[in-house]
């Protein structure tokens, strides 16, 4: 079970999106678990930042982008 106010996995299909308790995520292939690039994002901005390779980082900022509107009121 996870902790109360934890940012949850993202399957984002080709990338695995994988929470780190100091609120990053990891951008991981999904099979192996090799990570390709982390995003982080500021939840009252919705800002994404992006460090590591490129397309897997494309991908996880979008995905993360839309997990933070979801969660908007």
């Amino acid at each position: 079970m996870s902790r109360p106010g934890a940012l949850p996995d993202i399957n984002a299909g080709t990338w695995y999106l994988r929470a780190r308790p100091d609120g990053w995520w990891d951008v991981c292939e999904p099979t192996t678990g090799e990570r390709f690039a982390e995003v982080t994002a500021d939840p009252v901005t919705c800002e994404v930042t992006v460090h590591g390779e490129t397309a897997a980082g494309a991908a996880g900022a979008d995905a993360v982008r839309r997990f933070l509107l979801q969660r908007v009121p």
